[in-house]
Order: structure tokens, then sequence, then C-alpha cells
């Protein structure tokens, strides 16, 4: 494992990278769905896939130009087929926060975390880990009490913690209301998990690196995206909005949503396991909460706490975990 040596007088401390990159990825992604929301509310789904993937290609380019010209990226081909997953990705993800709140979006996808160890496990043949379910388990556990909505916060509130019942545990996992934005959230954990495996696959020995394959896929997803906008005739005007904070949203999002994210992600899964790429960025729900409550200013209920450390306690379990 790739690790960063930080000299102090009496001992030396190791930092993984590749975790540390994917924890990162994850406080990005968390921010991201409030993000995109009101960046909808300027534009269309097609053509804001368009516009963030567009300024990520434009600004990788020189970086793919000249690893280009130094043969380090001859294998550009084999990045291609994960940039049409990607461009799947973020059709359902994106139409699927369009029609769904922020924090079923963030329970859904979070799915992803207990998907990949069973994709992982049926292409190579072998079954996943324990330590690998059990930390997803506790993660996925830790999404359902963060984003539990009102009706279980009002019930917290008229019993104490000695009296908590399975009947309040059950009670808003039996309400959800499944809507076609959850389908297509659901949608994209699934492909989440792929697109992890399927890189993890196809990039191994190539040459290749992390910021050049970011850049294909990028360029996959604009053009994919730019296909269907056009082919579905959608007015040209949704390609240039006016608003000066969409474009802050569009570049926030390209940059550390988008360029160091997918860079997190394709690094990471060189030098970790796919199950554990994907139970560290799916601690995304955590960190969004943290990010709503700074930023936003919302407030959050004990049960919700309680959730946030599950998902954080997790994450720190499979980082340190050798």
């Amino acid at each position: 494992m790739l690790t960063s040596n930080i000299q102090f007088p009496f001992r030396r401390i190791q930092l993984p990278l590749p975790e540390i990159a994917l924890l990162l990825t994850a406080f990005f992604w968390g921010t991201s769905y409030g993000i995109t929301k009101e960046a909808l509310l300027y534009t269309g789904v097609l053509a804001f896939i368009v516009i963030r993937f567009g300024l990520t290609s434009i600004l990788l380019a020189p970086i793919f130009i000249k690893e280009q010209r130094m043969g380090l990226a001859k294998d550009w081909k084999f990045a291609v087929p994960t940039g049409g997953i990607l461009l799947c990705i973020f059709l359902a993800e994106i139409y699927g926060i369009f029609h769904t709140t922020a924090s079923k979006a963030a329970f859904l996808i979070s799915l992803c975390v207990l998907i990949t160890p069973f994709v992982e496990a049926i292409t190579d043949r072998k079954l996943p880990s324990k330590q690998i379910i059990l930390f997803a388990l506790l993660s996925l556990f830790g999404v359902f009490l963060l984003t539990t909505q009102s009706s279980g916060q009002q019930t917290f509130d008229m019993i104490s913690l000695n009296e908590l019942s399975f009947e309040f545990l059950s009670l808003d996992l039996l309400s959800l209301d499944m809507n076609k934005g959850d389908y297509s959230i659901l949608l994209a954990a699934f492909l989440r998990a792929c697109m992890i495996v399927t890189t993890k696959s196809l990039l191994k020995g190539k040459t290749l690196s992390a910021l050049s394959t970011t850049s294909i896929q990028a360029n996959v997803v604009t053009l994919g995206a730019l296909f269907i906008f056009i082919a579905s005739d959608n007015p040209i005007e949704q390609l240039f909005p006016t608003d000066l904070s969409f474009w802050i949203s569009a570049f926030y999002l390209a940059i550390f949503c988008t360029i160091f994210a997918l860079f997190a992600q394709n690094f990471g899964v060189k030098h970790t396991t796919p199950s554990r790429v994907s139970l560290l960025t799916g601690s995304e729900p955590a960190f969004g909460a943290m990010f709503a409550y700074y930023w936003l200013g919302e407030s959050l209920n004990t049960i919700q706490m309680i959730g946030g450390a599950c998902i954080l306690l997790a994450t720190i379990m499979a980082t340190l975990r050798k």
C-alpha cells in the first residue's frame, strides 16, 4: 500500500494515501447532492451532465495530451468501457436526484457498499470476506439511521433509549414510498459497483495514469450525453445558463466532485480492493450531513448522529485493517 511518511521528533506516522483520497472523495460527493439539486434549477439533466463533464474534459486535456506524447497513455482504449458505465451512472443518478429527495438518494446510492463485494465475488469466483460484509452492513445501517425521516424523529423524541423497540426501527423502512427517482438511484448504485470492479479488471497492469483514465472517462461521458441531448431535440439554450451561481457550482462539481473524485477512485482501485473503495466512498452521507449542518444550517437529531458515527466507525475500521 502506498503511504506518506510524516517525520515527527519521536516516531514516524504512515498515512495510507489511497484511503485518505477516497475519504476526501466521500466528503466532496457528500456535498454534491444539494449543489446538484440547485444547479438543476437552471438547466436540464442532460445539459448539466454535458457541462459538468465538458469542463472536466477541457481541464484534463493538457495532462492527457502530455502523457500521450510521453507514451504513458497508450492503453487508453481499455478505459473507454468504464466511461460508458460512468455515463449510465450519472444519467441514472442525476435523474434520480431530480425526482427524489437528497436524503433518500444518499441512502439508496450507498447500497453500492453492499452490492460491490458480491459483484467482486462473482468476477473473482470466491466469497467476500466476513470483515468486509460486516463493515458494509454497519455502514449501511448507519446510512439508514442518518437518513431517518421526520416520523421516526418524532417517535424518538417520545421514548427513551432504554425503551427503543424494533417497531421504531422498522417504522421508516416500511413507510418508504419508492418512485421513479428512487429506482434510478438504485440502478446507479448497482452500476457504481460494476464500475469499480470493471475498472479494477480492465486497467490492471495497464500503462495508464489515474488522471488520464479520468480524462478518457470524462470525454466519453461528455460525447455520450451530448449525443443523447441532441437526439432528444432539447433546446440549445440549456447548455448556456446565464446565472453566475450555476457556473460556480459547475466548476466546483467539475474540479472537486469529478476530477479529484474520479482520480481518487481510479487511484484507489489500483492500490486497494474494490470492496474497500466502495466502503470508503460509501461514507458520503455522513459527510453530506456534516456539510448540511455547518454550511446549510440544518440540524441533526440523536438518531442521525448515531448513524453518522456508525458510518465513520466502519470507514475507520476498514482503513486501519491490514
